[in-house]
């Protein structure tokens, strides 16, 4: 086949225009150039593609057919031309999301918000990490940013750091660990540790604090939402361990007591976990920022 992308901008526009003259004009073509595209078509095909007779030029039964074929296809072409190069300019793409920290939500939907204002063409997606494992559906394409706290060693994977947070252990204002200054491990033997339902091996509480210690809470509770977590606390049906940007607002009101775990506290770092080719594009790096800032004022 010789049909090109060519060919039927050049049907087109003679179409349009009603003559070669006109139509080379406009295609940045000199009238011979064009007149031989369309001879190449009809000497192919075995058929004539206008009526030369006429002014303006006409269709043939045949160049209905290609024009119809153009009208169809270009308008796609264009469209997905535009797109890539909006795609290479930053200001259009895909941002798909999963994430290893169900608290994470208690700032990163505020943080979609802004992004949505700031980046109207960007494709906005949340996956938990739950579920499935995020960081391989990053590595396959599946997701785009992966927010967690376990960076990894990977050859086609970088975690950019977003900013760092202390876990605190969340007491109700009467519970007697408030009177201790920092809690130990066995501490919470005696205890109904409120998570997130998620896999112990994802909880920084076991992996950092329980388990190194070998020591294990005498009850575990799981709730979904983070206030549900704070209710429980509050109400001494157990205790929680969640990052500090999480509990600021319920100190604020007075309304718990945090203490930290261990006497040097237990802090880490959250991540963007991107893949490598994509860790500069600048709609990735404008949602990092936000993230970022948005952290700045909670502190």
């Amino acid at each position: 086949m010789i049909l090109e992308l060519r060919h039927l901008r050049s049907l087109q526009a003679i179409h349009h225009w009603g003559s070669l003259a006109r139509a080379a004009e406009q295609l940045h073509l000199t009238q011979s150039a064009l007149s031989h595209q369309i001879k190449v078509l009809e000497n192919y095909y075995d058929t004539r593609l206008f009526l030369r007779s006429t002014k303006p030029l006409s269709l043939t039964p045949a160049g209905m057919k290609l024009m119809e074929l153009a009208e169809r296809v270009l308008p796609e072409v264009d469209a997905t031309d535009r797109s890539l190069r909006q795609f290479a300019q930053g200001s259009q793409g895909r941002l798909h999301i999963a994430i290893e920290c169900h608290a994470c939500y208690e700032w990163l939907i505020p943080v979609l918000d802004q992004y949505r204002q700031q980046w109207p063409e960007i494709e906005i997606d949340i996956r938990t990490g739950f579920n499935f494992e995020p960081i391989a559906a990053l590595q396959k394409g599946q997701v785009d940013v992966v927010i967690s706290s376990d960076p990894q060693q990977s050859d086609n994977l970088y975690f950019e750091p977003l900013f760092e947070y202390e876990a605190l252990l969340a007491l109700a204002n009467d519970h007697p660990l408030t009177a201790k200054t920092y809690i130990s491990p066995a501490d919470l033997a005696d205890q109904t540790l409120v998570t997130y339902p998620v896999d112990r091996k994802r909880l920084d509480v076991f992996n950092r604090f329980l388990q190194p210690a070998q020591v294990e809470p005498s009850e575990l509770r799981q709730a979904e939402l983070t206030s549900i977590i704070l209710l429980l606390v509050a109400t001494l049906k157990g205790v929680a361990v969640l990052p500090d940007w999480v509990l600021r607002e319920s100190l604020n009101q007075k309304r718990l007591t945090t203490r930290p775990l261990g006497e040097r506290g237990m802090r880490g770092t959250l991540y963007a976990a991107l893949r490598k080719p994509e860790q500069t594009s600048a709609f990735i790096q404008g949602f990092i920022e936000l993230s970022r800032r948005a952290m700045d004022v909670k502190r």
